[in-house]
């Protein structure tokens, strides 16, 4: 499995073979939203202008920042990393958003 890690949008690099994102959101709460998709930068522009496409748990809240992603080939990757980072509890999250990859050596 091919992936590339990244916490700022602007360390986005096109890629014909990684093209799935995971990503996570800090809500204006302070609360992680995760997600995946195929096409960051229209995703991110769906939830901040609220579409019917929009997650209904980003509705409620007035703003978010992009704050991590990472690319994957395929749907399935993605998916699955998703799957497994919900799982995560929030501190391991944040050690994930920070670059704390020591942290990953006790678990």
């Amino acid at each position: 499995m091919i992936m590339i890690r990244s916490n700022v949008l602007s360390d986005q690099k096109e890629s014909k073979e990684l093209k799935y994102v995971v990503y996570i959101l800090r809500t204006s709460s302070n609360t992680l939203y995760i997600g995946q998709t195929n096409n960051l930068e229209k995703r991110l522009n769906e939830h901040k202008n609220k579409t019917n496409k929009t997650a209904k748990y980003l509705r409620y809240f007035e703003s978010f920042q992009l704050v991590y992603s990472e690319q994957y080939p395929t749907r399935q990757d993605a998916m699955r990393r998703e799957f497994q980072l919900k799982k995560w509890t929030r501190f391991k999250k944040e050690a994930l958003i920070k670059g704390s990859l020591e942290i990953f050596k006790k678990f």
